[in-house]
């Protein structure tokens, strides 16, 4: 049996999906392509857009440049600048001594300690006297005898004299007594001698601080025996008040050093630590080497401190600053506002309309804060100190000051377009999802509204 029509009805069923499976691609295609171009044109529009809000006051009505950039000024004033020379200094005390015995002998008594600050002439130690005292009683014993003598000589000289006078004795009698007399006073002498010699090592038992100062560990120990110049000795001392600081000057400073030494002035010096931010101690310039260091051209130099507190010690490392001398009354600004260009140093000056101008200036002498400015600059102009590297001649600014309150202004205006962009994307969406019910939506909201009103 034939089925002539279940063939012919299947046919057109199967053709008809097809070109709607097209318009849907077609569809989709456009779709993308709108939605890549909308992407492209927003990200184009982020990054060429100008700022929305510029402070008022910056630039002409309508300028669409770049933002003014924020800098620091500081003004332009009147200062004293000290000339300063700054170097890095070695503390050195003006005597350090090993206290070695001048006896032989065994120690009975260490009568310092360690790290106290003795006076000169104080007992640092005492070496066992019972010899020397020996030795001393000898010798004055030794001189007492032949003093004697020596008196007993003299006056059978005196009556010798008296009979050869009278024509009883011979002169060679005469003669031989007066030798003997003069033997007799040589050997006091010695005998003299030899007790003033018991007695200085009677006294060098006690071992006395030659300089008052701080004595080091101790070397030895009470009971040792210790020989005549023992090279450690009993104790070191090193005096540290007044200490000096050895530093080094540059050839070039050396005149005017020099200069100032002549005319009588007392050049100050302090010294710092090794931050350069706590004073140690202040004091004054003492002499200049006699010498240039040929490698270094430098010549030593070295200052004095009283150093009354013990902060200075000995072989410490200082930064050091000697004062030249102060300019009076010069137009100083701080030193990271001048800048070096190919045509010299400049700095830029804060004009009155927002922009700066780039000046070339005369710099003086520098401190350590300020410098001078000789030539290019006057009192109460506003300079660059921060944020300089970034800008050009005629570029236009705003302080610190000023940027900070553009801030919280340019923060409200952002709320306030996200939220509009909010509330107009809310809305754009309701209306995409029920395209009919919206316009409804909004006249039954309006209803009460206007109900209300009429109440």
């Amino acid at each position: 049996m034939e089925h002539p029509s279940s063939s012919s009805p299947t046919t057109p069923a199967t053709a008809e999906p097809a070109p709607a499976s097209r318009r849907r691609r077609w569809l989709g295609g456009i779709v993308s392509v709108v939605v890549l171009v909308a992407i492209a044109g927003l990200a184009w529009y982020l990054t060429h857009r100008t700022p929305a809000l510029a402070p008022r006051g910056f630039g002409p009505p309508g300028a669409g440049g770049a933002p003014p950039s924020t800098v620091g000024v500081a003004t332009a004033r009147h200062a004293d600048i000290p000339v300063v020379i700054e170097a890095l200094g070695t503390v050195l005390s003006p005597g350090s001594v090993t206290v070695t015995p001048q006896v032989s002998g065994v120690i009975t008594q260490v009568l310092y300690k360690e790290g106290q600050v003795v006076q000169k002439g104080q007992i640092l130690a005492t070496i066992d006297p019972k010899p020397f005292q020996i030795a001393l009683d000898q010798a004055a014993g030794a001189r007492v005898r032949d003093e004697a003598q020596l008196d007993a000589a003299r006056l059978l000289l005196e009556r010798y004299r008296v009979l050869l006078a009278q024509d009883s004795i011979a002169r060679q009698t005469v003669d031989t007594q007066s030798a003997l007399v003069k033997q007799l006073v040589g050997t006091v002498a010695l005998d003299r001698a030899n007790e003033d010699s018991a007695q200085l090592n009677l006294q060098w038992s006690r071992i006395v601080a030659p300089v008052a100062g701080r004595v080091g560990l101790r070397p030895i120990d009470a009971g040792n025996y210790i020989a005549a110049g023992n090279v450690n000795g009993v104790a070191t001392i090193t005096q540290v008040a007044p200490i000096d600081v050895q530093f080094s000057i540059p050839q070039d400073r050396v005149p005017e050093v020099k200069e100032r030494i002549a005319a009588g002035a007392t050049l100050p010096v302090t010294a710092w630590d090794s931050g350069r931010t706590r004073q140690l101690e202040a004091g004054s310039f003492l002499t200049l080497d006699n010498q240039i260091d040929t490698q270094t051209g430098t010549i030593k130099a070295k200052a004095r401190f009283a150093n009354t507190g013990g902060v200075l010690f000995p072989n410490q490392f200082v930064n050091v600053r000697l004062l030249l001398r102060t300019i009076d009354g010069a137009v100083v600004v701080p030193v990271i506002a001048l800048r070096h260009g190919p045509s010299g140093d400049f700095v830029y000056v804060v004009n009155a309309d927002h922009t700066v101008t780039l000046r070339n200036v005369t710099a003086g002498i520098s401190g350590v804060s300020d410098v001078a400015i000789m030539k290019g600059l006057a009192l109460g102009e506003e300079v660059v100190t921060e944020g300089g590297d970034r800008l050009k001649d005629g570029a236009q600014v705003r302080t610190g000051a000023e940027g900070s309150a553009d801030p919280a202004s340019a923060a409200d205006a952002r709320r306030r377009r996200r939220g509009s962009t909010n509330a107009g994307g809310a809305a754009n969406a309701d209306a995409a999802a029920d395209p009919g019910g919206a316009p409804a939506r909004r006249a039954g909201r309006r209803a009460p509204e206007a109900a209300g009103a009429t109440k």
